[in-house]
C-alpha cells in the first residue's frame, strides 16, 4: 500500500489520507493480534505443565480462549476501530479515560482483578512507547497535521496506549483466573512490540514521502553499542582529564556505567582544602584541568571524576579519619613490621566461613546499633584465620582489604540505621555484609559503578525489607523470597559475581509482582477517597435540598416522613451516581416540589381531586430506592394520598402514617487504615505562611514528603491524589495504603511546626548509605536542610 503525495496547509483536515493512514496500520496490527492469540493456547498449556496446583485454571484458560478465539480479535479491533473513528470526527477519544470507565459515565467501583489488568496494559503502553519513543513523537505530529489537530500519546488513536486498551477491551468479556489474563497482556507485549514497531515506522515513512511535515528532522541513526566488558574485573578506560561531570555522566551510561548519585556531592565537599587526596585524584602539571582539587572549589566542582580517581580519594579519606573513630593500639601489640598481612586467598577463605556460619558476635553486632561493624567484621577475619593454621597475633590486614571492610562495614552500619528495618527484615539484610566484603575484595568498582549487579540486589532486597512488618499476607511471601533469595546467596556464593545478577534478575520479577500490589492499593485508596469525598458532598447537597423544603413550614407526619427518609436517600443516590446536573436528580427534586404543591391545595380545600395520580411513578421509585416494591410500596402511596385527603376534608384524625420503612443505609466506602500523623487542626486561628500553602498546593503526583510524629519518628508520604471537590491532598505510604488527608493549610501549619518536610529522594539504599558514609567520614561539612523552598 502506498499513501499518495500531497501538500498541505496547517489547520486543514484531509480525510483521504487518514483513511489511508488507517488502512497501511490497522489491519495489520489486527491480523498480528489475531494470530498471536491463536498460538496462546500453547503458551497457556505448557504453563499448566508447571503450576502445579493452579494447573486446571490453565487448562480452561486454553479452552476459553479456543471457544472465543475470533470474539477477542474482533474486540480488539473494534476498539481500535472507535479510536480511530473519533479522531476523524475530531474529538479523538482518551485513552486514560476509557480505560479508567470515565468515557462511559457514572461511579463504580472495580475489583482488583480488573485493577491489576488495567496495571498490566498500561505497562504493556509505557514499554511500547519506550521502544517506540522517536517515531510516535513523529506520528502524533504527523497525524495531527492530517487530522487537524494537536495529538499526544493519550490521543493518537494508534498510540501504545490506545493498544494498551484494545488489548484490555479484548480480555475483557472473557472468563480467564486473574493469572491467567495476566499472562495473555503479557504474552501480547512481547508479541505486539515488534511488529507495531516496524508499522510505526513504515507509516511515518510513508506520511514522509506522501509529504506530510516532509521537513519533519529525523534523528541520525544510533551508532553500535559498546560491547561489555569481558568479565567483571577488566579495567575500563576512564574519560579524558578535565571533562565535565555532565560529559562524564554520559561517557559512563553509554556504557552502562553510570556514575554513582553521591559522587558530585563527595567530590564537591572534597575540593575543599583538605589537602592529600585532592592532589592524588588529580594528576599534577601545569593547566591540567583536572588538578587543583585543593584550589579553586568551584573549579573543583565543575570538574568531573572517574571512577579511578573515586577510588582513589576514598582511601585517603579513611585513612584520615581512622585516627579518630578507632581506639589505639596497645602498648604491647606486635609492631606492623613483625606481622604479615593475610593474603587475598586467606581473606576470602576466612569470609567465606563466616557467609555460610556468621558467629554469635557478629549477629549480635548486626542488631546492635551502637557497634561498628567494621571494627567487628576485623576482629572476626583475624580471629577466623586461625581455623586456616594462622596465628591471628602474627598477621594483619592488608591496608587495602581493610579499606574494603571499613567502607563495607560502615555502608551497613548507615543502612541498617537510617532505614526503617527492624526485627527479621534487619536480621536479613545484616547477613549480606559478609558477602558484599566478599565483593568489596573482588571488585572495588562496586562502590563507583551504579549497574553494578551487587548494589542492584541489595538496592532491590532493602527495598522489599524497609517498612516490611509482616502484616499483611503479601508481605509475608515477599520477606519469604528475600529470605530464599539470601540463603541462596550465602550458600552459593564463592568468588563467581554472576550469581548477584542471576539472583537479582530473578527477585526483580518478584518485587514487580509485589509493586503492581502496591500500585493497585494506591490506586484503591485514591478511588476510596474519591467516593468518600463523592458521597460526603452528595449528602450535604440532598440536606441542603431537604432544609429548604423543610423551612418554616408545619407538614403532616406522614409527608415530612416521606421526605427526611426515602426522599432524601433517593436524591442522594442519584446525586452519587450522575452529579448535580443529573436528569434523575432534577426528576426527584420535582416530586419533592410536587408533593409540596399537592399539599398546599389539599390545605385550600380542594375537594374531589386524585391526590398524587400524576406523581406515581416518581413515588413508585422513590420507594423503590429503599426497598418497598409492589404491594408495600402501593401502601406506602395509600398512605400520603389519604393524608392529603384528610387535610383537604380538615379531619386531621384521618391522617395516616407511612407503613414501617426497611432501614435507609448509604453506601458507605471501605474502612481504612487510620493515620499514625495527627494532623493540626484550627488553621483558621493557628499561624502558618500561606507561602508553603501554595507550594503544597503545587505539587505534581508523586512526590514523597517526610511526615513526622509528636515522637519524631519520620514516615515518608507520596502524594497519591488531589480531590477535585475539596482540593485536600492524599499521601500513601510505601504499601500504597492511606497515610493521610489534608487540606494545603493544614499541612502549612505542620510545616511551621516542623512536623513536615520534603523528602530527600535517592537511587536506592546503596547511594543512600554510601552518602551517608561520606557525611560520616568528613563530618566538618553542614548538612543543607531540607525544605519545600
Amino acid at each position: 500500500m502506498s499513501i499518495a503525495d500531497s501538500t498541505h496547509r496547517p489547520g486543514v483536515r484531509d480525510p483521504r489520507l487518514l483513511a489511508q493512514a488507517r488502512d497501511a496500520f490497522l489491519p495489520p496490527l489486527g491480523d498480528a493480534f489475531a494470530a498471536a492469540v491463536a498460538r496462546y493456547d500453547d503458551a497457556l498449556f505448557d504453563r499448566a505443565e508447571r503450576a502445579g496446583a493452579a494447573q486446571m485454571q490453565y487448562l480452561d484458560g486454553m479452552r476459553e480462549l479456543r471457544r472465543r478465539r475470533d470474539e477477542i480479535a474482533a474486540r480488539f479491533r473494534a476498539q481500535l476501530d472507535r479510536a480511530w473513528k473519533t479522531l476523524e470526527t475530531g474529538q479523538p477519544l482518551k485513552a486514560e479515560a476509557v480505560l479508567s470507565g470515565q468515557a462511559e459515565g457514572g461511579l463504580a467501583l472495580i475489583t482488583d482483578q480488573e485493577l491489576e489488568s488495567r496495571l498490566a496494559v498500561r505497562n504493556l503502553a509505557s514499554v511500547l512507547l519506550r521502544d517506540c519513543k522517536a517515531v510516535l513523537a513523529r506520528l502524533d505530529r504527523r497525524l495531527g497535521w492530517l487530522a487537524a489537530m494537536e495529538l499526544d500519546a493519550d490521543t493518537n488513536p494508534i498510540g501504545p496506549e490506545h493498544i494498551g486498551v484494545a488489548v484490555h477491551q479484548a480480555f475483557a468479556t472473557c472468563d480467564l483466573a486473574p493469572e491467567v489474563r495476566l499472562v495473555g497482556i503479557k504474552l501480547c507485549e512481547r508479541d505486539l512490540g515488534a511488529i507495531a514497531g516496524k508499522l510505526y515506522e513504515t507509516l511515518d515513512q510513508l506520511l514522509h514521502r506522501a509529504g506530510v511535515l516532509a521537513g519533519e528532522d529525523r534523528p541520525p541513526p544510533a551508532p553500535p553499542p559498546r560491547p561489555p566488558p569481558a568479565g567483571m574485573d577488566a579495567p575500563q578506560a576512564p574519560p579524558r582529564e578535565g571533562a565535565t561531570a555532565d560529559a562524564w555522566a554520559s561517557a559512563t551510561a553509554a556504557g552502562g556505567d553510570e556514575a554513582p548519585a553521591w559522587a558530585g556531592r563527595f567530590l564537591e565537599r572534597w575540593s575543599q582544602p583538605h589537602g592529600g587526596a585532592g592532589a592524588a585524584a588529580a594528576p599534577a602539571g601545569e593547566g591540567t584541568p583536572g588538578a587543583g582539587f585543593h584550589g579553586d572549589p568551584a573549579a573543583a566542582a565543575a570538574a568531573a571524576p572517574t571512577q579511578a580517581m573515586l577510588l582513589d580519594a576514598l582511601p585517603e579519606l579513611l585513612q584520615r579519619s581512622r585516627q579518630t573513630r578507632e581506639p589505639e593500639q596497645p602498648a604491647q601489640a606486635p609492631p606492623a613490621a613483625a606481622q604479615r598481612p593475610l593474603s587475598q586467598r586467606e581473606m576470602l577463605s576466612v569470609l567465606s566461613l563466616l557467609q555460610v556460619s556468621p558467629s554469635a558476635t557478629l549477629r549480635a553486632a548486626i542488631g546492635d546499633q551502637q557497634e561498628s561493624l567494621s571494627q567487628r567484621l576485623k576482629s572476626e577475619v583475624l580471629s577466623g584465620a586461625s581455623q586456616l593454621g594462622v596465628d591471628p597475633s602474627s598477621a594483619r590486614l592488608d591496608p587495602k582489604d581493610e579499606d574494603a571492610i571499613d567502607l563495607v562495614g560502615m555502608l551497613f552500619d548507615v543502612l541498617l540505621d537510617e532505614r526503617d528495618l527492624s526485627g527479621r527484615p534487619r536480621e536479613l539484610i545484616g547477613r549480606l555484609v559478609v558477602p558484599f566484603v566478599k565483593v568489596a575484595l573482588l571488585d572495588r568498582r562496586m562502590f563507583v559503578q551504579k549497574t553494578h549487579p551487587a548494589r542492584r540486589l541489595l538496592n532491590a532486597l532493602a527495598e522489599a525489607c524497609e517498612g516490611n512488618t509482616g502484616e499483611s499476607a503479601a508481605e509475608r511471601t515477599l520477606l519469604a523470597k528475600v529470605e530464599e533469595i539470601i540463603e541462596r546467596l550465602v550458600t552459593e556464593f564463592n568468588e563467581n559475581l554472576a550469581i548477584f545478577m542471576t539472583l537479582e534478575e530473578e527477585f526483580r520479577d518478584f518485587l514487580e509482582q509485589h509493586r503492581r500490589r502496591i500500585e493497585i492499593t494506591e490506586r484503591r485508596a485514591a478511588e476510596i477517597q474519591r467516593g468518600q469525598e463523592r458521597l460526603e458532598l452528595a449528602r450535604k447537597r440532598a440536606e441542603a435540598e431537604l432544609s429548604a423544603r423543610l423551612e418554616g413550614r408545619e407538614l403532616p407526619r406522614a409527608v415530612q416522613e416521606f421526605l427526611c427518609s426515602p426522599w432524601q436517600h433517593h436524591l442522594t443516590l442519584c446525586l452519587l451516581r450522575e452529579g448535580e446536573e443529573g436528569a434523575s436528580v432534577a426528576e426527584a427534586l420535582a416530586l419533592a416540589d410536587g408533593v409540596l404543591e399537592e399539599l398546599e391545595e389539599a390545605r385550600r380545600h380542594v375537594v374531589g381531586k386524585p391526590w398524587l395520580q400524576a406523581l406515581q411513578p416518581g413515588l413508585q421509585k422513590v420507594f423503590a430506592s429503599v426497598g418497598l416494591h409492589g404491594d408495600a410500596a402501593d401502601a406506602a402511596i395509600s398512605a400520603l394520598h389519604d393524608t392529603l385527603q384528610a387535610v383537604a376534608d380538615a379531619r386531621p384524625e384521618l391522617e395516616r402514617a407511612l407503613p414501617e420503612l426497611p432501614p435507609v443505609a448509604l453506601p458507605q466506602p471501605a474502612p481504612v487504615e487510620r493515620s499514625p500523623i495527627e494532623l493540626v487542626g484550627g488553621t483558621d486561628t493557628l499561624d502558618f505562611d500561606h507561602a508553603d500553602a501554595d507550594r503544597i498546593r503545587a505539587l505534581p503526583l508523586g512526590t514523597w514528603l517526610d511526615f513526622i510524629d509528636k515522637d519524631g519518628r519520620v514516615t515518608p508520604g507520596k502524594l497519591s491524589w488531589i480531590s477535585p471537590i475539596s482540593s485536600r491532598l492524599l499521601f500513601v505510604n510505601r504499601r500504597g495504603v492511606r497515610f493521610c488527608v489534608a487540606s494545603a493549610e493544614e499541612l502549612a501549619v505542620m510545616i511551621r511546626l516542623g512536623r513536615l518536610r520534603m523528602h530527600v529522594a535517592d537511587d536506592g539504599a546503596f547511594d543512600s548509605a554510601m552518602q551517608g558514609v561520606i557525611e560520616r567520614l568528613d563530618p566538618g561539612q553542614p548538612q543543607r536542610p531540607v525544605t519545600l523552598h
